[in-house]
């Protein structure tokens, strides 16, 4: 962002410059918002609450730990401390905390909602353990489909986000600090925040995928309950850089504490030039909400019931389902034809990611052809260009189930998506004895979505 934008002096509203610069930089998807747990305020009996100061309450009188001792507001690490402090076991808190999850009937807050529909992001960061931003996500863009990909880090387990930020299928949530877990492998107290922060900053347990994007991109701090130290830590940590270096990306950091830390501010205002420091997380979320539906409007936002669109497939096979089989230059065309049988209600899976390699990605691909209801092979002058490619083991694999089937038995429904002449093709005889559908790029398979569920009812 400009210096413009994001010159550290004080908590402020942004100029008209400023947001125009911002708003210009998430529609070319080069910013990155990190969620923090002051946006988690939640509807509770007694009326609206922080998430994490209602779960810390929660906890304490799960482990009958007396209240009246500890310091108010309660916090989760007061409770956890005081747990072990008293001889508890300090993994009874994590697995305690996951069931008050679990029997919690909260939905989404408002800004996190928000943050969900401005689908020019792809890429969230958070540092809180619950599910809700995930479920915003699929609630705003998938009509409720658990198609978002949702990846978790533990010290003890380093995910990575699948690919680089513009090859992404899908939303990734990343949960920096945990998600949710009997295990303790999430963060809720400052003895975990440490580990976390340590083993992130070590060259051999650092997400790099991950650190290369927050390293690029221009990134918005929502939220966050770090502490002053913490935060200098955590931009650092981001940037991989002295924070004074010139550097062409900088900060939005929006909370509710920060602009009052004065030590931070006057630190922020000698070192960190890139950054600029906006009070009130829910505030900065409602004005940046309102200000990119006033550009784009709501037709990228899926509301319920609304007519079906492209919805990535599930990471495993639903039974009952169809399998596509297609070269990777031919995802485009695949995606249509897609979305137009989930419009007529058939399940279909394919493999998004095209991983290609390991004998577990094999197995799964086997497994999943030999229990699909149909097999749908996408013919294309890219499958005639790819002699030797993994989707013609596939082939091979669905024309060895065809053995055991009877003559005349609809198994194979080949689809081609251009001019390719399919007499001709480099295609399996079995393909040939089918019938061909051809769908140009994809265009037009409302039909032939109609015609398999008529085979797929058949079937019942």
């Amino acid at each position: 962002m400009s210096a413009t934008v994001l010159a550290a002096h004080g908590p402020a509203r942004l100029d008209e410059d400023a947001w125009d610069d911002l708003l210009n930089y998430i529609e070319e998807r080069r910013v990155i918002p990190i969620v923090g747990p002051e946006l988690l305020k939640v509807e509770t009996d007694t009326g609206p609450r922080l998430l994490y100061d209602w779960l810390a309450e929660k906890l304490a009188a799960r482990l009958n730990i007396d209240t009246s001792q500890l310091p108010q507001p309660l916090t989760l690490n007061d409770v956890v401390c005081w747990h072990v402090a008293s001889h508890g076991r300090r993994e009874e808190a994590y697995t305690r905390l996951r069931t008050i999850l679990r029997e919690s009937a909260f939905v989404p807050p408002a800004a996190i909602r928000h943050l969900a529909e401005i689908t020019d992001f792809d890429l969230f960061v958070t540092t809180t353990f619950d599910g809700f931003l995930e479920q915003a996500i699929n609630d705003a863009r998938f009509s409720g489909a658990q198609s978002t990909e949702v990846l978790s880090y533990a010290p003890n387990r380093v995910a990575d986000i699948p690919a680089e930020r513009d090859q992404l299928q899908r939303p990734v949530v990343y949960h920096l600090l945990g998600r949710v877990s009997a295990s303790p492998t999430y963060v809720i107290s400052d003895e975990d925040t440490l580990e976390f922060v340590c083993a992130l900053q070590s060259e051999h347990l650092t997400p790099e995928k991950l650190f290369h994007e927050l390293e690029t991109n221009h990134l918005l701090l929502i939220g966050s309950n770090f502490s002053n130290w913490l935060v200098r830590l955590f931009l650092r940590m981001t940037k991989r850089r002295r924070l004074s270096d010139p550097r062409d990306v900088g900060e939005v950091l929006a909370d509710d504490h920060s602009g009052s830390d004065e030590r931070l501010m006057a630190f922020l205002q000698q070192v960190s030039l890139r950054t600029r420091v906006y009070a009130g997380a829910e505030d900065f979320v409602e004005e940046l909400h309102r200000r990119w539906m006033a550009r784009n409007g709501t037709s990228n936002v899926v509301p319920l019931n609304a007519p079906a669109r492209f919805l990535p497939p599930e990471r495993e096979m639903p039974d009952n389902a169809v399998f596509v089989s297609y070269a990777r230059e031919d995802l485009p065309a695949v995606q249509k034809i897609k979305a137009a049988l989930d419009a007529a209600g058939v399940k279909v899976w394919f493999d998004m990611e095209r991983l290609e390699s390991g004998d577990d990605y094999d197995r799964k691909i086997q497994k999943n052809i030999s229990r699909c209801a149909y097999f749908i092979p996408i013919v294309s002058a890219n499958t005639e260009r790819r002699l030797e490619a993994y989707f013609r083991r596939e082939w091979s694999y669905a024309i060895d189930r065809t053995r055991n089937m009877a003559d005349g038995a609809v198994f194979i429904l080949p689809v081609v998506i251009d001019g390719t002449n399919e007499g001709a093709a480099q295609v399996p005889d079995k393909f040939k004895a089918a019938h061909f559908t051809k769908l140009i790029g994809g265009e037009g398979a409302g039909a032939f979505a109609e015609r398999l569920k008529l085979l797929m009812g058949g079937r019942g």
